[in-house]
């Protein structure tokens, strides 16, 4: 698969179909067993230090320190990246994602949320090219989900690429393309508005008092021969939604 600069990709799958392998191996922490990787043209297993000043990695559990402030944890953070604007950046990232007046409180006192919210910062302060992002929002509650894409979008629209894995449909829709993975094959790849565009649906219609129901691919171009001829007392459509595809999809179902 490929993915283009400013684009918020989308990997979608069941738990162990291979998301987090995958984002392990892009940054250079596995070694793919076979096959190539590239990402902004290097391999991330030969040129690991140099990729990782270009990217950002938020894993699915933050990795913070209890018993520093949140400041000194972004601080320790963008540490390794050798930027001489420090204290500039880290009060930038901790403004981003809306934790600047907490800057001086220890991790500890936070809530699982603001943990999130302060992995976010840590993974954004040395300002990254890419963005992997290992199921950010989980554990969220939805206004601070809602907030977390909303920021997605601003990254984007600067031409920062970002690399995200849900299992929420409405983050899938949220994605320029998603990538359906299962037991770490790519099923299928688009965007989220083409794959919903397959969605099956049973299309049930009234005529004189009898109904008929009929199993279609495509109802917007199958309902006008559907409903010709006899005059049609009532109409039904009960389609399947993104995740109804997502599934059959997974499963192997055709």
């Amino acid at each position: 698969m490929q993915v283009p600069r400013g684009e918020i990709f989308g990997l979608i799958g069941p738990n162990g179909a291979g998301k987090t392998t995958l984002i392990r191996a892009l940054v250079g922490s596995l070694r793919p067993t076979f096959g190539d990787v590239s990402v902004l043209g290097l391999d991330p297993s030969v040129d690991r230090w140099h990729l990782r000043q270009r990217i950002g990695y938020m894993p699915q559990r933050p990795a913070l320190y209890d018993d520093l402030t949140l400041a000194a944890n972004v601080a320790f953070f963008l540490a390794g990246h050798r930027r001489g604007d420090g204290d500039e950046l880290v009060t930038e990232a901790l403004e981003f994602v809306g934790l600047a007046d907490r800057a001086h409180d220890r991790v500890h006192t936070l809530s699982g949320g603001m943990q999130q919210r302060l992995s976010l910062a840590c993974t954004l302060v040395h300002k990254p090219e890419v963005l992997f992002l290992d199921e950010p929002t989980s554990g969220v509650d939805p206004e601070l989900r809602a907030s977390f894409w909303a920021g997605f979008r601003r990254l984007a629209g600067t031409g920062i690429t970002i690399l995200v894995s849900t299992h929420q449909m409405d983050e899938a829709h949220a994605c320029d393309r998603i990538a359906i993975v299962s037991g770490g094959v790519l099923v299928a790849e688009d965007s989220p508005g083409n794959l919903a565009s397959g969605a099956r649906a049973a299309v049930r219609i009234w005529r004189n008092g009898t109904m008929s129901e009929h199993r279609v691919d495509d109802y917007r171009t199958q309902l006008p021969a559907l409903v010709a001829g006899t005059p049609v007392e009532r109409i039904e459509i009960d389609h399947e939604t993104l995740e109804d595809v997502v599934l059959r999809l997974i499963r192997g179902e055709t």
